[in-house]
């Protein structure tokens, strides 16, 4: 295995311990997705697994729990701080089928092809998704599997409307777009498939949806303003003093409880297909 360049664009928001907590949140409150997609793409026992842009592990996590102790994961990042806070998680919690690794695994060489390979909301970052796709399936034997799940942020919205909660939306939709990332890339993921020479992948959509005080919605648009918050000062969106992120959360969650409303997540588009032959 050799290390290459990224060709990932700048993570906007960024590789601080913060962050990184942020995505096992972020990855706790859509597990059930990612799980119900790997189910149905078909990883399952004995594969061995690339995971793309493994962040803080939780995706790699889930797909170790699906191969069980005669399966593999192979979790790789660009950040070293993400590698090491997941190789960290992997030891305390004493599982032994997943190894993390620094690098751009659309750069790196491998020494054996995989079963499946799999990404959650990591294709956005990249600036030639279509490349990306295409040198990653040069890691899979024939027909093995690759699987990614990525967002639609215009799926993101309040009804009835909550300014606080829509305005909030709108700044962490305007500074990603602002770093390059594609805030819509599931609905371009088909297409993206086909161009990387790959059959039509079947896909799916899922997204939180909820009401009342319990609902994460609120926690995670917070916390995703909180890792955004200096490039959305940098780019003179707003302010630390007019986001107020102490009671931020708080704030949304009283206008939409107080109209008896609900908020969406980001939808989270699965696509998976298999290598021809």
């Amino acid at each position: 295995m050799k290390h290459a360049a990224s060709s990932q664009n700048t993570y906007a928001l960024g590789h601080s311990g913060r962050e990184l907590e942020r995505l096992s949140r972020q990855a706790q409150a859509f597990e059930p997705f990612t799980r119900q997609l790997f189910h149905q793409a078909g990883i399952t026992t004995g594969m061995r697994v690339l995971d793309v842009g493994c962040g803080s592990g939780d995706v790699a996590f889930l797909a170790a729990d699906l191969v069980g102790p005669s399966g593999e994961v192979i979790g790789t990042d660009c950040a070293a701080a993400a590698v090491e806070r997941a190789t960290a998680r992997a030891q305390v919690w004493d599982i032994g089928n997943v190894k993390f690794l620094e690098g751009d695994p659309a750069e790196l060489q491998f020494d054996r092809k995989f079963d499946a390979i799999v990404g959650r909301i990591v294709l956005m970052y990249y600036p030639d998704p279509v490349d990306t796709v295409r040198k990653l399936a040069r890691h899979l034997r024939g027909g093995g599997l690759i699987v990614f799940q990525e967002p639609d942020f215009a799926n993101c919205r309040s009804l009835p409307l909550a300014p606080i909660y829509e305005r909030h939306v709108g700044w962490i939709k305007q500074a990603l777009s602002a770093s390059g990332a594609r805030i819509q890339i599931g609905l371009e993921l088909y297409s993206i498939f086909l161009a990387a020479g790959l059959p039509g992948p079947a896909m799916r959509i899922d997204a939180l949806i909820g009401g009342g005080p319990d609902s994460p919605g609120y926690d995670l648009v917070a916390e995703g303003i909180g890792s955004l918050l200096p490039l959305l000062e940098k780019l003179q969106i707003t302010t630390a003093a007019e986001v107020d992120l102490t009671t931020l959360a708080q704030r949304m969650r009283d206008e939409v409880v107080a109209e008896k409303g609900v908020v969406l997540s980001p939808a989270l588009i699965g696509a998976w297909s298999r290598k021809p032959h």
